[in-house]
């Protein structure tokens, strides 16, 4: 055991110099730790059985450290973090594209990822990383460009400036616009998660399908609102802020919710 996890902090630490993570660090962290606060008390139980003391934030990141690993085990799984549709503006349409995907993906992957952990017969091994991979993946859900286009790669490929620095849209979502806020995981946590019960509850309301059209619908207005060669800046952080923290916050607590009727 203790050479599993010397091998995961090996891949973290190398990791952490090479991508460029959905989220970023803080993101993920800051939806794992808003989820981890809405758990009900059999789903906390049940989850420190299986991932120890530490909190869901530790192992937030881990899906994207592990694409560092060299031998190729877990190369499939680059595939779960996204689902690429086309701009959809009706959600029945929207529903029909997306059960109709071919291969895994982030849609697919979270509805087997559910199943394994509840199904008695998975390895105590595979549950707990059924259970990391769905953390994050949730996650991944909430950031909008991870279902945007195939033809862009969900804005990988539209270039744009961020204060002057050549970047990317997709790379934006990840991580500049959380990072530029200059919160720790804990202190944003705290900060966004205020909602009073009856609006988590409307939050958590809805199926996969919905959650994912919903970030859908707010990935199109990002793609309308920054072309190829836009130059972003303090207007660009004034505009998507508000909507940046929206989906830190869905995303913390559509997980909540998805963990705890999964326990």
């Amino acid at each position: 055991m203790k050479s599993i996890y010397s091998k995961i902090l090996l891949l973290a630490f190398i990791a952490s110099s090479v991508y460029s993570y959905a989220w970023g660090l803080t993101g993920h962290r800051v939806i794992a730790e808003i989820a981890e606060n809405h758990l009900s008390g059999k789903a906390k139980r049940e989850i420190r059985k299986m991932l120890g003391q530490e909190r869901m934030a530790y192992w937030a990141n881990w899906p994207d450290f592990i694409k560092s690993d060299t031998t190729g085990v877990w190369k499939q799984a680059s595939a779960w973090h996204y689902v690429n549709i086309d701009p959809k503006t009706d959600f029945t349409e929207f529903e029909k594209d997306l059960k109709a995907q071919a291969g895994a993906n982030l849609y697919s992957q979270i509805k087997i990822l559910s199943s394994q952990i509840k199904d008695e017969k998975t390895s105590e091994k595979d549950r707990k990383i059924a259970l990391i991979f769905l953390i994050h993946m949730m996650g991944d859900l909430a950031q909008p460009m991870h279902t945007g286009r195939s033809e862009d790669l969900g804005g990988n490929k539209i270039n744009v400036t961020y204060f002057g620095d050549k970047t990317n849209l997709h790379s934006v979502w990840d991580g500049k616009l959380v990072d530029s806020q200059k919160y720790s995981y804990t202190e944003y946590a705290k900060l966004l998660d205020i909602k009073s019960k009856d609006e988590v509850k409307q939050i958590q309301s809805g199926t996969l399908e919905n959650w994912l059209y919903d970030s859908h619908q707010i990935a199109n207005k990002i793609y309308a609102q920054t072309p190829d060669g836009s130059k972003l800046s303090y207007d660009y952080q004034y505009k998507f802020n508000d909507v940046m923290e929206r989906q830190l916050l869905y995303g913390g607590l559509r997980l909540a919710k998805l963990l705890n009727d999964l326990f």
